[in-house]
């Protein structure tokens, strides 16, 4: 299981702007080892983002996405209090799902 997720969640006027870092090493199965021996591709492929189980995000993400992905993204909808939940399933089967507290 991965590390836990940074999620910063801020509201100015109506607009409610989400910051997540993510802690995953998002292999494209193209790299190797020091031996020489490719290692196997394993990366984050979905992510879905809920306030009040109603989803403001959901994305694909592949190979080419960088290590420990940082993501922003804004919605408007929410107040301040409620809760930010982002979820992430990886090429392994892997999720983790954490929660930020908007400010």
């Amino acid at each position: 299981m991965a590390d836990p997720m940074r999620i910063r969640a801020s509201l100015a006027g109506d607009t409610v702007e989400v910051k997540v870092l993510m802690r995953h090493d998002m292999e494209t199965g193209q790299r190797k080892d020091a031996t020489g021996k490719v290692i196997p591709a394993h990366y984050i492929k979905t992510l879905v983002a809920k306030v009040k189980d109603k989803v403001v995000l959901d994305a694909n993400f592949g190979p080419s996405v960088s290590k420990d992905p940082f993501l922003a993204f804004k919605f408007k909808g929410a107040a301040k209090g409620d809760k930010v939940s982002v979820t992430w399933v990886d090429s392994a089967g892997d999720t983790r799902t954490d929660e930020g507290i908007i400010t």
